[in-house]
């Protein structure tokens, strides 16, 4: 077996089998294929696909290239949520103490944000002194504590993946649903769960915008997680305008304050009440999903939420003053509303223009080691559908670099269309799958 002849292969549409799949995996994370071979070999794959058992093998793959986590020793059924990536999209913050207050164990091993997309991860290290950076002991350590821990991947964590992603950022190989399914599951596999929530978005913000595309996404995830052992449902869901009010690290975790409290924007807080009640739900604490949801809102209700968080904050190292005095927070050094030029009703606010805007501000990053500012981002202050006045505040930029400011409001503009009509309801969830969706 070569790498040659397995590039050869894929190349010319054929069906790898498993040997194969794991000898280019293996071989590129102990370093004995050349990059150069991956890569043609990723582009393959990228131009011919895989078949669901092609896609299974290498999610293993990956999966088996470091440690798995063996949460067997922790009482009740344990579930993560995972979200495709969006704009505004803090829900995981919210989601997990709700559902750790509802008894549902919660392993958490999340990201960073790249590109347009923010990470849970850049979120939560806003917050002073917060730690993501716990070993696999320590993980275990805090979730039997505390019913949830939230961190990044560590180095034992499907290493492999670590290493495929890099070079397929950098060889135009990304946006490849096999590729994805396997990135994904191969992390979400590895971190001790037993069943799984994921959200997956489409439209203009989203990784994935083509509908149908999202709904093949969508489908491998959930084949590839129910291969594995793990229950797994997916929900598909609108990325057209940016989730809640908040873009930008800090002004997220302010906005997942006031969700916890019980005051958070009405489309953040449907979402995360419906991927939260599926969490319970599947982790046996209701017989329905419904019932899921209504103990999601409960949580809220009752402070219980809040309290979990606040706890996992202070577990996890940071200050949980900052929580209590948001207003004590760093300020950035420019603000600059946007104004609209018309009157009329919202009829379209580009979530994608929304997100690239926020990263020249300084709220995320193009290169992996790009240095991000907490306080830099965007709070908009009406949503499709609301009218507005000629002169009103349509958003607020905040921002460390002045020289952004023009050519962001700019860009900011030209994202929001202003209609003499008012634009019909546009559903936020989609649709529900699980393995019945399948066949």
């Amino acid at each position: 077996m070569t790498a040659y002849e397995i590039i050869t292969a894929k190349r010319d549409g054929k069906e790898l089998t498993k040997d194969q799949i794991e000898f280019m995996v293996n071989g590129f994370t102990d370093e004995s294929i050349p990059a150069y071979q991956v890569s043609s070999w990723l582009m393959a794959i990228f131009l011919n696909g895989m078949n669901h058992e092609e896609m299974h093998f290498y999610t293993q793959a990956m999966l088996h290239s470091g440690e798995v986590v063996d949460l067997s020793e922790i009482a009740g059924v344990k579930v993560d949520k995972h979200s495709t990536g969006g704009v505004g999209d803090k829900v995981s913050i919210i989601l997990a103490p709700i559902a750790a207050a509802a008894g549902v164990p919660v392993p958490m091993i999340s990201g960073r944000g790249l590109g347009h997309t923010g990470g849970t991860l850049d979120k939560l290290e806003s917050i002073p002194g917060f730690r993501i950076d716990y070993d696999i002991a320590e993980y275990k350590e805090i979730i039997k504590e505390m019913g949830v821990c939230l961190i990044g991947q560590t180095s034992t964590i499907a290493p492999a993946d670590k290493k495929l992603y890099a070079l397929r950022d950098v060889t135009a190989t990304v946006q490849s649903i096999p590729l994805i399914c396997g990135s994904i599951m191969s992390k979400k596999l590895a971190e001790g769960i037993d069943a799984l929530v994921l959200d997956v978005k489409t439209g203009h913000g989203a990784f994935m915008q083509d509908y149908n595309k999202a709904i093949d996404l969508a489908k491998n995830l959930i084949n590839i997680g129910e291969k594995g052992g793990k229950k797994t449902v997916a929900f598909l869901t609108n990325m057209d305008e940016p989730l809640g009010f908040a873009v930008g690290n800090w002004l997220e975790i302010k906005e997942c304050i006031d969700c916890l409290k019980g005051k958070g924007p009405a489309d953040l807080m449907e979402l995360t009440h419906q991927l939260c009640g599926a969490m319970i739900w599947l982790g046996e604490e209701t017989k329905t999903l419904e019932e899921g949801i209504e103990v999601s809102k409960r949580m809220v209700q009752s402070g219980k939420a809040w309290k979990k968080f606040l706890e996992i904050v202070e577990r996890q190292e940071g200050s949980t003053d900052v929580l209590h005095h948001p207003e004590t927070y760093p300020k950035a050094k420019y603000t600059k509303p946007l104004i609209a030029q018309s009157a009329g009703c919202i009829k379209e606010i580009n979530s994608l223009e929304v997100g690239l805007s926020a990263v020249s501000l300084g709220a995320g990053r193009i290169q992996w080691d790009d240095k991000i500012d907490p306080k830099a981002g965007i709070v908009l202050h009406k949503k499709v559908g609301d009218e507005v006045l000629e002169g009103e505040e349509l958003m607020t930029i905040f921002t460390d670099k002045p020289g952004e400011i023009d050519s962001v409001l700019e860009r900011l503009e030209k994202a929001v269309q202003i209609s003499n009509e008012r634009p019909g309801p546009k559903k936020l969830i989609y649709k529900f799958l699980d393995k019945s969706s399948l066949s």
